[in-house]
């Protein structure tokens, strides 16, 4: 398997949707706890802290210039799954400390206040994991939930575009033939009930290789995102290890960023769709100094 298509096989998700709010008010801390339920039962997977300085032609030196932390979350609300990623700026305090044992990433419900004009977040009960701060934004993935499977599922990729139609399944099959990798289309067939969201759902193999086994697939899923306009659609790797089926990934995640407008997540990273390419060639880089 090269860099490039391993790249594409990491476990991730994205959206577009758009939530996509600045946090400066009452009401607007009011609206976050609304929309999130508080992130109830959800867990921090990432927290990331940027300092900024600037170089003082009077002092000759760096001097601070700002801090900003991005808290990403995982939770669900209403029979949906969502990753969101809530960015404070012009930080004055903090604590990120997990002490004694403590697991500050389970969340219950985060408790959230506007005070002499600076915004409080306390994350956990025991205030191991708190900012403040002049102002937060929010950006989110929402998808139906998805059930696991038998077969293990290498990868994860998701993408929500701004437009009303999204790709068909006769569209993903004619980009794919184009690109010399033909697949064949089976609908799935569930005896479980299905997320009323849900447009289609089924399988991608390749379609002149007989010998792949019949579990190394690639599941495709069309929703309709719960708020708002537009289209997501995930697509999930099942299987062994398998370097065509990265291709199949990689180039159905090329052509639907290049002709729809939008965002898809990686891991835990929120890249809008028009920055895919670039992204994915820093990562090619990065990855033989890892």
């Amino acid at each position: 398997m090269d860099a490039r298509a391993g790249l594409a096989l990491r476990p991730g998700l994205r959206y577009n949707c758009l939530v996509n709010r600045t946090i400066k008010h009452t009401e607007d801390l009011r609206w976050l706890i609304g929309h999130t339920g508080g992130f109830r039962a959800g867990y921090v997977t990432e927290v990331q802290i940027l300092k900024r300085r600037l170089f003082d032609e009077r002092s000759t030196r760096d001097v601070p210039a700002g801090t900003t932390i991005a808290v990403t979350i995982h939770y669900e609300i209403r029979g949906l799954a969502r990753v969101a990623k809530l960015t404070m700026t012009g930080v004055t305090d903090f604590s990120v400390f997990e002490q004694d044992g403590i697991d500050c990433s389970s969340l219950s419900v985060i408790q959230t206040e506007l005070n002499a004009g600076k915004l409080r977040f306390w994350f956990d009960p025991q205030g191991e994991l708190y900012v403040v701060c002049d102002e937060a934004h929010l950006e989110e993935l929402t998808l139906p939930m998805v059930t696991a499977q038998q077969a293990a599922e290498l990868a994860r990729w998701t993408f929500q575009g701004l437009e009303t139609d999204g790709p068909s399944i006769q569209w993903l099959l004619g980009e794919l033939n184009q690109a010399g990798l033909p697949c064949t289309w089976h609908d799935t067939e569930r005896s479980d009930a299905i997320h009323p969201a849900v447009q289609w759902e089924g399988n991608l193999r390749p379609a002149d290789d007989f010998s792949v086994d019949e579990s190394n697939l690639i599941h495709a899923m069309a929703y309709s995102p719960p708020e708002g306009q537009g289209f997501g659609l995930l697509l999930r790797v099942f299987g062994m290890q398998d370097r065509r089926l990265s291709r199949i990934l990689e180039v159905l995640a090329d052509r639907i960023t290049q002709h729809f407008s939008g965002n898809c997540l990686v891991g835990t990273t929120i890249i809008p769709g028009r920055e895919w390419e670039r992204w994915l060639i820093r990562e090619h880089r990065s990855r033989p100094e890892r």
